[in-house]
């Protein structure tokens, strides 16, 4: 309510947070119309009228009133309302209305804005509370710029084959020359000679093929014939022993 109560929108100021926050205030100013501080807070943002930078919001909003102390000082001697997302570490000093909630977690801050944000269009009647935001609450979280690198690069991969995909020749068939090369199915008959010289009678046994020398190690061992008895192989003859002996 105290932020909806600051008229004109631009006069409530968001201040930078940890690396990993400046997408949920960038986003949070985007919905709601606040200014937000992109990257390091100079100091006399608040008290120095001659830095180029200078601003006299009516509210600042605060993530981390630890790392935030600067523009919470400066914010005192100006008299400018704080509001802060505080943990159980987090100095309350100068902080007019603390929201207790996880300050040092990625998401944790970006639901935070988020849920501010989605509250505030609410009390201006900006949306409804019957309908759900149409506004993800996953653009108001930290996105490592590596990662991001990494998934433009396998989109633009992805993106580059389907073109080439679509860009290659589509192969066509010729019927004639597949014709012409290939003869058509059926013109080859296979011919079963044995049921030809039978008279392609199907009950008469079929002739029993002739015996044919194989090198099959299945068939059966033929065996050799005994050479004669007196040939080379027979066995040499006993010595007949002298009667006499020794």
């Amino acid at each position: 309510r105290i932020i909806v109560g600051i008229e004109p929108p631009a006069a409530v100021c968001v201040a930078p947070p940890r690396p990993y926050g400046q997408r949920s205030i960038l986003k949070y100013a985007q919905y709601t119309g606040a200014t937000p501080i992109a990257g390091r807070y100079t100091p006399g943002m608040f008290t120095n009228q001659i830095t180029k930078k200078f601003m006299e919001p009516r509210l600042l909003i605060i993530t981390d009133p630890l790392t935030d102390h600067q523009p919470i000082a400066e914010a005192a001697y100006m008299n400018i309302p704080v509001i802060a997302f505080c943990d159980t570490d987090s100095p309350c000093k100068h902080v007019d209305v603390a929201i207790p909630a996880n300050n040092k977690g990625k998401q944790s801050i970006g639901l935070m804005y988020w849920m501010l944000a989605r509250e505030v269009l609410r009390l201006r009647s900006t949306i409804s509370r019957s309908t759900e935001w149409e506004v993800m609450v996953d653009l108001f979280f930290y996105r490592d710029p590596e990662e991001v690198e990494r998934e433009e690069k396998e989109a633009t991969a992805l993106r580059e084959a389907a073109t080439d995909a679509a860009a290659a020749p589509i192969q066509q068939w010729d019927e004639a020359a597949m014709a012409t090369a290939m003869p058509a199915l059926g013109a080859e008959q296979w011919v079963d000679t044995n049921a030809a010289q039978a008279g392609a009678d199907w009950n008469a046994p079929a002739p029993v093929p002739a015996a044919e020398a194989t090198d099959s190690w299945d068939a059966p061992a033929v065996v050799a014939a005994q050479p004669a008895p007196g040939g080379w192989d027979a066995p040499a003859p006993m010595p007949n022993p002298a009667s006499g002996g020794w």
